[in-house]
């Protein structure tokens, strides 16, 4: 089977922990510790959380001494939101037509 990026990043964003540490990581990089602070799981919980982060390209891991930093990496955010882009005409369409619909009915109970 083969997996593209954007599947992978779909995949990794899918966790509501991994898409809070990537909102951590997005005001600057963090070591594990700092990462689980928030949350009420293990430390090698969030590494693991951290090496799907790092398979799908989200993050970067450095080496600084005996501590590895974590920092974000936007490209695959961004190919995922010119994907989803491409999805904006469609809900754009459908909220004009509802505005549309909300208006006429709107009128024909006043009269």
């Amino acid at each position: 089977m083969v997996v593209d990026g954007l599947s992978t990043t779909f995949a990794a964003l899918a966790d509501p922990t991994r898409r809070a540490i990537l909102e951590r990581l997005a005001s600057g990089e963090a070591t594990v510790g700092e990462l689980a602070e928030p949350f009420p799981i293990s430390v090698q919980a969030v590494s693991k959380h951290l090496h799907v982060l790092e398979r799908a390209g989200l993050i970067e891991r450095g080496r600084a001494a005996q501590l590895r930093p974590s920092r974000l990496r936007a490209e695959p955010l961004k190919d995922a939101t010119e994907w989803l882009g491409g999805y904006r005409r469609f809900w754009d369409e459908g909220f004009d037509r509802l505005e549309r619909r909300l208006r006429k009915d709107d009128v024909s109970s006043d009269g």
